[in-house]
């Protein structure tokens, strides 16, 4: 029964896409709320609801109402009590801190958003994702300035392949992070460093990916249009960069989630600043709920954003439809179950142009 899941090399029906796809978003959900809420699952400490009789002096007389100790001590202070015929202290079991509920981290998207900063002179939390939104776009925009066009050059001319790529193949392996005190050096604590660890860290890479995306052209459209008389210049403006354009839109969408992943780092260089600085000071005050809202606004902003530019890419190139959507296969898969053995026809053909 189960076999027809792992066959080799057959994609699965519409039905059985959509379950996966759902699941694969809930499972960790359920294994987070397994931890999170079965009181036999984990939970090393113990969250102390009566601390007992408290006028008993010993070697665990800290224990309080609302702390979250380890078990052993927890025990060992309830070994005091009892010794002096005390009244026993009483708790729950409990996760660290670290780890909230995702109930509370749930709240946590609400109210970070509309609790006040906690120091003076703090950016509320829509003004640190603007600015880390901005961030993000300045250091892909300039990356994508440079690095395309010398990308479609060394895929399309030997020549600058010889002269760049092996530099940049040089490059590519330092780590980003590490030009951030020399960018803080040559251009200041403010946001021109965290730019440039976003540019340094898509450039090398952008200029790889994109000179290979160009190589892949059919090089029998290159060959046609020679045959026909057309120039080096006809040929790079009229063939190569029209050619390569789907793909060369789908390498951005990769290369923007490249982006997102520089942002941490990028933002902790010089002056903490953007959603990093949120994260720092929620961090500091223990606030871990918030913490955790705050890393997956992260993911899904990039995800919006990619899901945006599939948007616009399937209307930009209209006979490229492998967009990589979620919406866009749910609606496939919602039509193809409507519409029955039917719609799995539909959907083979709405996909067949891109594969």
């Amino acid at each position: 029964m189960f076999s027809s899941w792992f066959t080799v090399r057959k994609e699965l029906n519409p039905r059985r896409k959509l379950i996966l796809t759902i699941m694969s978003f809930i499972l960790p959900l359920v294994a987070w709320s397994i931890v999170s809420y079965c009181p036999y699952v984990w939970h090393p400490l113990v969250e102390i609801t009566n601390a007992g009789d408290t006028s008993v002096k010993g070697d665990y007389d800290y224990v309080a109402k609302g702390q979250l100790v380890e078990k052993d001590v927890f025990e060992s202070r309830n070994k005091e009590l009892a010794a002096a015929g005390a009244t026993l202290a009483q708790g729950d079991p409990a996760n660290p801190i670290y780890l909230p509920a995702p109930h509370k981290v749930a709240r946590a998207f609400y109210t970070a958003f509309t609790a006040e900063p906690q120091r003076r002179g703090d950016k509320w939390l829509h003004e640190s994702l603007w600015h880390s939104f901005k961030i993000i776009f300045w250091g892909f925009l300039y990356s994508a300035l440079l690095g395309v066009p010398l990308g479609i050059m060394c895929g399309t001319y030997d020549f600058f392949t010889r002269l760049t790529e092996p530099f940049v193949d040089f490059i590519r392996y330092m780590p980003a992070p590490v030009f951030g005190a020399l960018a803080v050096a040559i251009l200041g604590l403010k946001d021109a460093p965290k730019i440039t660890v976003i540019f340094i860290g898509t450039f090398f890479q952008m200029v790889l990916i994109v000179a290979n995306t160009t190589r892949q052209l059919d090089g029998s459209l290159l060959e046609a249009a020679q045959t026909l008389g057309a120039s080096s210049r006809q040929l790079l403006t009229k063939i190569v960069i029209p050619g390569i354009l789907p793909r060369l839109y789908a390498d951005m969408r990769i290369l923007m989630g490249w982006a997102w992943t520089y942002l941490v780092v990028a933002e902790l260089i010089g002056e903490k600043s953007g959603i990093t600085s949120f994260l720092y000071q929620q961090q500091r005050y223990r606030n871990f709920d918030n913490v955790y809202a705050a890393i997956i606004m992260i993911g899904l902003i990039g995800l919006l954003t990619d899901q945006v530019m599939a948007f616009f890419g399937r209307h930009l190139f209209p006979w490229e439809s492998e967009t990589g959507s979620i919406w866009k296969k749910v609606q496939i898969n919602l039509r193809a179950e409507n519409t029955g053995p039917s719609g799995n026809a539909g959907y083979a053909s709405s996909c067949g142009g891109t594969r």
